[in-house]
């Protein structure tokens, strides 16, 4: 008879880098056009005036100015509003 024997669990396989998300430019400081502000996974902040967003949701300076963060409403699909962080540039 054919016999297999158990499979054990591999536990320390998990070895990945981590993805340096968050916050890279803070309120009052000076930016130049096209600097990364804010790194993130889906859209928790928000892009204000002064910023664009790319494919991967990384918020970036669209002209050089000091950074402002403010709170806002932004209104979801099923017509709830949600409070999100909205990051200009002035």
């Amino acid at each position: 008879m054919s016999h297999v024997k158990a499979g054990g669990s591999s536990k320390n396989v998990h070895n990945n880098a981590g993805a340096r998300l968050g916050v890279k430019r803070f309120g009052g400081q000076k930016v130049n056009a096209g600097e990364v502000l804010v790194r993130q996974t889906g859209s928790t902040k928000i892009a204000g005036p002064g910023t664009y967003i790319s494919k991967n949701f990384t918020i970036h300076a669209a002209k050089a100015g000091s950074v402002t963060f403010k709170k806002v409403k932004k209104g979801s699909f099923t017509g709830r509003t949600h409070p999100r962080t909205q990051v200009c540039v002035e």
